[in-house]
């Protein structure tokens, strides 16, 4: 059994889609799709940067989606093959979701890339800026992350927003908790505590503004039926109700991304070759949590080509 899983945010990088734009006409209609949805020039701000504007998470969100769905359509035109005849399942890291039900055939593309849009926007106005933080904490397992954010909180929000494999957990909240923490990881058995450089303190509950603003905007805008089924973020566990998509599309802005449970759940369901289209972060994550499985990535052209033949 084969996933195809999504890239989330910390993927984007400046020159992104430009060697596939150049390669395939394919791609250069995705940008273009996705350029024309937004009413903005994000193709130039992905390959021509600059990385500031790039990394600001209105611009990530959509940049990191059509780049992995780019490389997806030619896959699927250029390749020969569809989506829904070659994956058993779909998941994706945070906006990344967005990406795999986009894929799926739940969202068009053009409102995929305005409900990151929306999305980036939200999360970033939910928080004033520097109010809230997040931090990598390295060689640390969930036990060790959980206890360590309750102890840090001191009645601040300070809690577990991704728990990427066994050995990096992410913290999110209150700045103050988030430095707090950082100075008790050595006490709490973890090797350290890395704050990230972003801009807002995703997955969790100071998000709740977002999460409001996307539950209005899904409603507006709900998925529609899937080709292959999701495993959720916020449940690492299969789903393939649109009404239940949406509700866990609200409940993902504050809950965490539970993708090392994903990625064993996965596993367990049978998935023994992962795809990771559009980024190559996820695949280490996969292994060290799942195991002996496969994992192929594509970002190239080069690389497209190597696994339609594969497939």
């Amino acid at each position: 059994m084969r996933a195809f899983v999504f890239p989330g945010q910390g993927s984007q990088k400046v020159g992104m889609g430009a060697e596939l734009a150049e390669a395939s006409a394919i791609a250069r209609e995705v940008f273009q799709e996705v350029d024309e949805a937004l009413g903005q020039n994000l193709f130039r701000i992905m390959t021509q940067g600059p990385e500031e504007e790039l990394t600001l998470t209105e611009n990530a969100q959509p940049a990191i989606m059509a780049n992995a769905i780019a490389v997806l359509r030619v896959l699927e035109k250029e390749g020969g093959i569809t989506l829904a005849d070659k994956a058993d399942f779909v998941a994706g890291h945070s906006l990344g979701e967005y990406t795999a039900l986009c894929a799926a055939g739940a969202f068009s593309l053009a409102d995929t890339a305005r409900l990151l849009k929306l999305r980036g926007q939200s999360m970033q106005a939910a928080v004033p800026v520097g109010l809230g933080a997040m931090a990598a904490l390295l060689g640390a397992d969930i036990e060790k992350a959980t206890a360590l954010a309750e102890a840090a909180a001191e009645g601040q929000v300070c809690t577990v927003a991704n728990d990427n494999d066994p050995t990096q957990v992410v913290i999110s909240g209150h700045k103050e908790a988030i430095e707090r923490a950082i100075a008790l990881v050595k006490d709490h058995g973890i090797k350290r505590g890395v704050l990230l450089p972003v801009s807002a303190p995703f997955h969790c509950p100071l998000m709740q503004p977002a999460a409001d603003a996307m539950a209005e905007a899904l409603a507006k805008t709900p998925p529609g039926s899937l080709h292959v089924p999701l495993f959720a973020n916020v449940t690492a566990s299969v789903v393939t109700d649109p009404a239940e998509v949406q509700r866990l599309l609200v409940e993902q802005v504050t809950g965490r991304v539970r993708w090392r449970e994903s990625a064993i759940a996965m596993r367990e369901a049978g998935v023994e070759t992962f795809v990771e289209l559009g980024g190559k972060v996820l695949g280490p994550m996969i292994k060290r949590s799942a195991g002996e499985v496969e994992v192929i990535s594509a970002v190239t052209m080069a690389e497209i080509e190597e696994l339609a033949k594969g497939l």
